[in-house]
């Protein structure tokens, strides 16, 4: 098991820099820790998830981590052009020294696909050939694609990643068709906070049943560990439940709600959740160390190859880098 952190830049309040540079701060915590892994997001047009350039995010935490693999989960691939982002996830290798990840999803939100100018209806079949033209190009000797939206014939592509080969995820909600693209291509899946263990084995079936092989898993989870299962959803719910609104707001192109510690409670008998937000909670890890522990066994038991990519879910910054520094020492020693 691979443990890593998921990274969404989520600003609650006050100066949005301080947002982005507390992400990264926590990026370096988990890589003096010791994590495996930080997989960042990308959102655009959002106040709250303010990550719309994962590559700018993964190059400065190159720069200020020594060991932690960095990935994306993921890149938008259907408003990319293949030969800009192959170009980009190749320096990236190289600024890391080979520590790159390349995740890719299809997105989906409406002011995306308004103001990328794509058609909500291809966006699938768009990033399965973006994401196989980037393969190609920063793989292939001689890079050539024919497809329906993107073409080229032997482009020099330099410089080319300094990993032989960049390992490649897909994410997916459980979609048969990114499963067995994913299995064809043998690209590792990547798995949402909502996503539950059964849904996750029933996608490891489908993978082995076309590859014959189990796929790498990389399955995000909201993370809280407190004195108490009821202490630690106390902590988590204000946070997830902005989150689930937040986008919603996003993918309606309306303005993100306003953080409001205080008055949470009136805040919640608003909501209109985009994701099912209980679907987070019923598949967190979330409770006293010993709960958290006892839930990780259990995927552990399931998927022993799981990579588990945790999402401390406070909007305290500070409780965050708590949350880490106490899985690291009275949990990661037992797994």
């Amino acid at each position: 098991m691979k443990i890593g952190l998921f990274c969404l830049t989520e600003h609650f309040e006050g100066n949005v820099q301080e947002s982005i540079m507390e992400q990264l701060r926590l990026v370096e915590l988990a890589d003096q820790l010791g994590f495996d892994e930080a997989w960042f997001g990308e959102h655009h047009f959002n106040g709250f998830s303010v990550i719309p350039d994962p590559c700018a995010m993964i190059a400065y935490a190159a720069a200020r981590t020594g060991c932690i693999r960095l990935g994306t989960a993921g890149f938008l691939a259907p408003f990319y052009h293949p030969l800009r982002l192959a170009e980009s996830i190749a320096v990236l290798d190289h600024l890391s020294g080979g520590r790159i990840n390349a995740g890719f999803a299809k997105g989906g939100f409406a002011p995306d696909t308004k103001y990328f100018s794509r058609d909500p209806d291809n966006l699938r079949n768009a990033m399965f050939e973006i994401t196989e033209a980037i393969d190609e190009l920063l793989h292939a000797k001689n890079p050539t694609y024919r497809g329906t939206f993107t073409s080229f014939e032997n482009p020099n592509l330099q410089p080319k990643p300094l990993q032989k080969r960049i390992p490649f995820f897909v994410a997916t909600f459980a979609n048969p068709d990114t499963i067995r693209f994913a299995a064809r291509h043998g690209y590792g899946l990547l798995m949402s906070q909502g996503a539950s263990l059964d849904e996750c084995l029933e996608a490891q079936k489908l993978y082995h049943r076309v590859a014959g092989i189990h796929p790498e898993i990389v399955l995000m989870r909201v993370f809280c560990v407190a004195d108490s299962y009821d202490d630690a959803y106390r902590i988590a719910r204000p946070s997830v439940d902005h989150f689930v609104k937040s986008m919603r707001a996003a993918s309606s192109e309306i303005p993100p709600p306003k953080w409001n510690r205080e008055q949470y409670d009136a805040i919640l008998s608003e909501r209109e959740a985009f994701f099912d937000g209980q679907n987070f909670f019923d598949n967190a890890i979330l409770g006293t160390y010993i709960e958290c522990l006892k839930t990780i066994k259990t995927i552990q038991k399931e998927l022993p190859d799981v990579h588990l990519i945790l999402k401390p879910s406070s909007a305290c910054a500070s409780q965050n880098r708590a949350m880490l520094n106490v899985f690291n020492t009275h949990i990661r020693p037992h797994i």
